[in-house]
């Protein structure tokens, strides 16, 4: 599962591709929390607009990325959500905690 982060300013940037299921979020978890802890951003995005397919390991990827950034008092947002991951974190009440652009 590839991630690709840039940082500016204390503004982390992780866009997500592939595939998000029991596989892939591990790997996108530990590299969220690595580049969380060295960068200690004010803001993180999430772009998903390489996501191809995700199940409910990607809402416990947002919920952990989500408290992480709370830990280091960030904020968090998600961008460019394909209409399959939507319903996922939709059905999962996500939107009610993470603000989804």
């Amino acid at each position: 599962m590839p991630v690709t982060c840039k940082e500016k300013e204390r503004c982390l940037t992780a866009l997500v591709a592939g595939e998000l299921d029991h596989h892939g979020a591990r790997e996108v978890m530990e590299e969220l929390d690595r580049r969380i802890d060295q960068a200690q951003p004010r803001q993180l995005t999430l772009d998903l607009s390489g996501l191809s397919f995700t199940d409910s390991s990607g809402i416990a990827v947002l919920l952990r990325a989500h408290r992480h950034m709370g830990q280091v008092q960030g904020s968090m947002r998600v961008v460019n959500t394909p209409a399959q991951a939507d319903k996922v974190f939709r059905a999962a009440g996500l939107e009610r905690m993470i603000r989804f652009e």
